[in-house]
């Protein structure tokens, strides 16, 4: 009851500090303004008198009383209820680009760089509740899984079933974002992001990487770009048994054109960086979730219930009490 409750003018209750130095001044000089009369006889009429002189105070609690309440009224008593409504005032289209040539199954990042990266991934989306999600993937050559979708558990589904094996072998860094531009190029937010993943060189696909970048700039397309893969040697899938199915691996030196993903986030105002273990990699993701925030304005509705018109008509009626008492029971006493 009291949470919804509060006074407009507070300062005004102060007022009340007045009430006990008043009925402390009536006391004091209740004596002196109280009338005496010495009669000889009539016992009986003199009880009656005594009992009746002894209420006569209640005049001036009823004063008090009425003034205390008007004192209240000037506060402003009043109930609030509040209603929230929120507005998403900038609505962000996000594609991200995945590298899942046969490298991505090395072992630098646990249990492989394509699962820490689906991982971490999924923990992005959840934080992006009023965003727009499509996920490109791309090899030797690029293709759309899922396209901008506001379903962010289609999303996750889709990552979660990302494997090695699905495209042909090599990495076309400029058909994984020339495809990723395709899907944003249409789209009317406000801001559009790329999130280009990889962890080798361009070496396939008919796209240039640079021709690519100069059409996601020319569509107002930022992109962060990542370069997953640790510092010196990791070991790399090397073959695999056609009998088993068994992958072997062998040490091999991490090769990143750490260049060439620079100058497409320079050219597009986006940001790179390298994710070389498990915790770097969450940790870029969370950067890019920060950096990309969609703006939301809550808009509270207050509704008030004024509560000094009570208290007025309770002041009345303290007044017309004191006044139908003291032109009736107590008018021989004034």
């Amino acid at each position: 009851m009291f949470n919804n409750f509060e006074f407009h003018n507070p300062e005004f209750l102060w007022l009340l500090l007045l009430i006990p130095l008043l009925a402390i001044w009536n006391f004091l000089t209740s004596k002196k303004d109280s009338a005496q009369l010495t009669m000889a006889s009539t016992h009986a009429f003199l009880v009656k008198k005594s009992f009746v002189s002894k209420l006569k105070p209640l005049l001036y609690i009823f004063r008090l009383l009425a003034l205390a309440f008007i004192i209240i009224g000037l506060a402003r008593p009043r109930n609030v209820s509040i209603s929230k409504k929120t507005k998403t005032n900038r609505g962000i289209d996000i594609v991200m680009a995945i590298d899942v040539s046969a490298s991505m199954l090395a072992k630098d990042l646990k249990p492989n760089r394509l699962e820490a990266l689906k991982r971490v991934a999924t923990e992005f989306i959840n934080k992006r509740p009023n965003d727009r999600i499509g996920i490109v993937v791309y090899a030797g050559e690029s293709f759309t899984q899922t396209p901008i979708t506001s379903d962010k558990s289609i999303v996750k589904r889709t990552i979660s079933e990302i494997k090695w094996g699905q495209l042909e072998g090599g990495t076309a860094i400029g058909m994984g974002l020339g495809s990723a531009v395709n899907r944003l190029k249409e789209s009317k937010a406000k801001s559009k992001v790329i999130i280009l993943l990889t962890d080798g060189v361009n070496n396939a696909g008919f796209v240039d990487p640079k021709t690519a970048t100069e059409l996601a700039k020319g569509n107002n397309i930022k992109v962060y770009t990542i370069g997953i893969g640790t510092n010196g040697m990791a070991p790399f899938p090397w073959a695999k048994d056609p009998r088993t199915g068994q992958i072997s691996f062998r040490n091999q030196q991490v090769e990143i054109d750490e260049d060439l993903l620079k100058h497409i986030a320079k050219e597009t105002e986006g940001k790179y960086f390298r994710a070389t273990d498990n915790t770097k990699l969450k940790a870029i993701y969370d950067e890019i979730d920060k950096l990309e925030k969609t703006k939301i304005e809550e808009f509270k509705y207050y509704n008030y219930t004024e509560k000094y018109r009570l208290c007025v008509f309770i002041a009345g009626i303290f007044l017309l009490l004191e006044f139908i008492l003291k032109n009736t029971i107590f008018k021989s006493f004034i």
